[in-house]
């Protein structure tokens, strides 16, 4: 089991300084990857829970970790594809892996806020397709020398696209449907499940991206299957990664068990960590205690 540690990026404790602190220890601790997530915008008549308030752009975040780390991985859970053009974002995300030296881990997701659609200028309807064309679209940009694509969505013109990353980063799917864990199973690397997900029967979920990368004729056992961990150390325990630190450590043993390959804490989905009125010291003081307590060598 891998475990990753979220950088801050929503709410007051998500300044530059937080997280080179974060980003910095949690490379010394021994943690596979720093992460990060993406909210496009907080609509006015629409009211999100506060994690959603005030988000920090997560490659731009991703871009900066990169110059001052040098082993942890970093992964960005997610971006959600009908907001970009595939060929800027096989842009971005291979100069991120160039100058990263090959540690991106990309998700993918496809959206879900109808606001966030308008205005980027998208329909939401058939998403799903739109995310397929732009997933094969952005490898291919990645690894071949001349690029010519005229699809349902996405048009480009003779072209070819440099400097392409030696190594590819991984792609990464969220999605919590059926359908969206099939698509897992036959197009990515691996699988990230939500801040929502019910942990106790995440399996089951891990299942169905197994049976479709078998009928796909992909090798299940290669998936990586990643927790969004909404940790919650100090509070009465209710369910997974919530309570003392110990019993902490024993779900991720037990997510372990479920075919869980990773796992990483995210207080950002933590009202009292990812909220503009959050305290941001008490929530940094809060955060690297846990960053210690929860290391992959305590």
């Amino acid at each position: 089991m891998k475990i990753g540690f979220a950088v801050p990026v929503s709410g007051s404790w998500a300044t530059p300084d937080n997280m080179k602190r974060i980003a910095a220890r949690a490379e010394d601790l021994g943690y596979s990857g720093l992460w990060t997530f993406q909210r496009l915008l907080h609509p006015a008549e629409n009211p999100l829970a506060p994690a959603y308030r005030s988000v920090q752009d997560p490659t731009v975040v991703l871009s900066f970790l990169a110059g001052i780390t040098e082993r942890i991985r970093l992964g960005v859970a997610i971006v959600n594809l009908p907001f970009y053009s595939p060929a800027l974002l096989a842009k971005q995300l291979a100069t991120l892996q160039i100058v990263s030296g090959g540690r991106l881990d990309a998700g993918f997701g496809l959206g879900w806020l109808p606001e966030e659609f308008a205005a980027s200028g998208v329909s939401i309807e058939r998403r799903g397709k739109r995310g397929e064309e732009a997933i094969e679209l952005i490898r291919r940009l990645w690894t071949e020398d001349l690029v010519q694509h005229e699809g349902e969505f996405y048009e480009v013109p003779p072209a070819n696209q440099d400097p392409k990353p030696s190594t590819l980063p991984a792609i990464l799917l969220g999605g919590t449907a059926p359908v969206a864990l099939r698509r897992v199973g036959r197009l990515a690397d691996g699988w990230i499940s939500s801040s929502r997900a019910d942990l106790s029967k995440i399996d089951e979920q891990i299942s169905i991206v197994k049976e479709s990368a078998q009928e796909a004729g992909r090798d299940p056992g290669t998936l990586r299957f990643i927790v969004r961990g909404v940790t919650q150390p100090g509070k009465e325990a209710a369910g997974p990664l919530v309570g003392p630190y110990a019993k902490i450590r024993e779900d991720i043993d037990d997510l372990a068990a479920k075919g869980v390959t990773e796992v990483f804490h995210d207080f950002n989905f933590n009202p009292e960590f990812g909220n503009p009125l959050a305290d941001p010291v008490e929530a940094m003081r809060r955060a690297e205690e846990a960053l210690e307590e929860l290391a992959p060598s305590s």
